[in-house]
């Protein structure tokens, strides 16, 4: 549960690897590239 963990985003930060704890997705950019509501 810390840095080495890397079962955990901020180990995955850490060793600088992606995974489920940490995808390469952007939460921020979520719901933008979708249908325009009109």
């Amino acid at each position: 549960m810390g840095k080495g963990d890397r079962k955990t985003a901020k180990g995955k930060r850490y060793n600088s690897s992606y995974g489920n704890a940490r995808s390469h997705a952007t939460i921020k950019a979520a719901g933008t590239a979708t249908a325009p509501v009109v």
